[in-house]
């Protein structure tokens, strides 16, 4: 069997994402999620970029016990001091730096040539390995360069000390069979390419992200650079729970990673509520509709056989038939059980005060579902708010003018307006520009979610809002899907009102 090692790069690709930034203590919770699924590596971020990345790499490093963490640099030196500081407390460092190498970053990003590039890569590498022991080197751009010069740069940078060396299809334009073969010239052409271990790191941009890793692998790679749910720049990047199923269901080709597939659909709704970024109900493995059959033929061959129609077992991904169905009538152990399903572990004090907003919830719902109990959760992250929406009532109806009356806390001045508007929820934006006298920010994307169905059902809302010159976002999920727009808006404006 061959080992293939998963590298995760949720907290540091996937995070880049608009509206999907989290904060220290919810990296620290996937982190801790992600070692509990298996994951061998954990790209935890960019530490020069920013002080709040810097200090999320160093707690990290404190959070997690035996996944190497990886920081990601330029190959610039005051990126790998930054990074070499920032895993001071890991068990296992890696740092990954790198530069561009196809002839679009030489030539209109650098306005260099190919020796400049070169010279510059293994000095990178070798100053990161005066750092750290284990040093990862990315091609950028590798998808679009040349296979002799990147050959070139592979052999250089592997005898420069780098233990592993990344492959990224940066923009997503390969086709499968090309980087496939990509792997391959470099696994029959670089002479010392088994001193190190060749990583894909491959972009959704055309859809192929998945088959092009795979190939990767097929040819000889044998790291993958993945995130939760595929999240990450544009159009994404390789899904982890994709990559660990297929190979998991491709037993023949006798290649295995450390992943607890088990755990797989908890980790995936505990980052899509973090990040506020729905899964798509067609998403392979995960979405809503993966195992659901609606064709009568294809229920009638599920019913008599599973395998008719589904190549996967649910219960290996974590989806139990007989999980325990929450409702009003359900206890602190029940509630206590899902979350731990769904990797989110609480002392017995927070506990408490989820389980009140639950039996809230539970009243005015038939039955809450997974997405329903980590919205629960979710809701903390509101204490902090400098403002906070105390108060909405709304009057709407046909023939009637709509009206919206808020009440806001902020930061403990009570300010109390009325608006009237084109609809409930303009009338309730109106009068929450009114109560905090500023009414020059622009809604310019506003997303209604249901969680599943049913005219009870909980309603995510995000929405995006510009301010001077700036986009912020904001998220809700409520029962009452205007209460939530409303709440939305106000958790973007606390964004940037400070």
């Amino acid at each position: 069997m061959d080992k293939l090692f998963i590298f995760d790069t949720t907290l540091r690709d996937g995070e880049q994402v608009p509206g999907c930034q989290l904060n220290t203590v919810e990296k620290i919770q996937v982190a801790r999620a992600l070692e509990g699924l298996g994951v061998d590596v954990i790209e935890a971020g960019f530490p020069v970029s920013s002080p709040g990345d810097f200090h999320s790499v160093v707690e990290i490093s404190k959070a997690v016990t035996w996944p190497t963490i990886c920081a990601l640099t330029r190959a610039v030196e005051k990126d790998i001091d930054a990074a070499a500081e920032a895993l001071k407390y890991a068990k296992k460092g890696r740092i990954h730096t790198g530069i561009g190498t196809s002839d679009y970053h030489i030539r209109h990003k650098f306005n260099s040539n190919q020796e400049e590039i070169l010279e510059r890569a293994v000095a990178a590498t070798k100053y990161a390995k005066r750092l750290v022991e284990d040093v990862e080197f990315y091609c950028e751009d590798a998808g679009r360069t040349d296979n002799a010069y990147l050959a070139r740069v592979v052999e250089a940078v592997i005898k420069a000390g780098a233990t592993v060396v990344n492959i990224p299809d940066t923009t997503g334009y390969c086709l499968p069979d090309e980087y496939g073969a990509k792997i391959k010239y470099l696994m029959e052409h670089v002479p010392n390419v088994h001193q190190a271990i060749l990583s894909t790191h491959c972009h959704n941009d055309l859809g192929m992200a998945t088959a092009n890793t795979v190939q990767g692998v097929l040819n000889g790679a044998r790291q993958v650079e993945v995130t939760i749910n595929g999240i990450g720049e544009r159009a994404g990047n390789t899904s982890l729970e994709e990559i660990a199923m297929i190979f998991k269901s491709h037993k023949e080709r006798e290649i295995v990673t450390n992943i607890n597939t088990t755990k797989i659909y908890g980790i995936s709704r505990m980052v899509s509520s973090l990040m506020n970024m729905p899964v798509q109900p067609n998403k392979a493995v995960v979405g809503r509709n993966a195992f659901a059959h609606s064709s009568g033929i294809h229920q009638d061959g599920v019913l008599k056989n599973r395998e008719s129609y589904e190549i996967m077992d649910p219960k290996d991904i974590g989806i139990d038939d007989n999980a325990i169905v929450l409702t009003a009538r359900s206890g602190r152990a029940a509630l206590k059980h899902r979350l731990s399903m769904l990797g989110v572990e609480m002392d017995q004090e927070k506990l408490d005060k989820v389980y009140q907003e639950f039996l809230k919830l539970a009243d005015r719902k038939k039955d809450i579902n997974d997405d329903d109990v980590l919205m629960l959760v979710g809701k903390d992250r509101t204490e902090m708010h400098r403002i906070k929406l105390e108060h909405l009532q709304v009057t709407s109806g046909i023939g009637l003018q709509s009206m919206a009356s808020v009440c806001l806390n902020m930061a403990g001045v009570r300010r109390c307006e009325a608006a009237a508007g084109n609809g409930p929820v303009d009338a309730g934006i109106k009068a929450v520009k009114k109560a905090i006298s500023n009414s020059d920010m622009t809604i310019q994307e506003f997303l209604i979610q249901a969680i599943s169905k049913g005219s009870d059902d909980t309603g995510k809302v995000h929405m995006q809002v510009e301010y001077n010159g700036s986009i912020y976002y904001g998220f809700s999920a409520n029962t009452d899907i205007i209460a939530a727009s409303v709440e939305a808006f106000v958790d973007a404006i606390n964004k940037f009102i400070v």
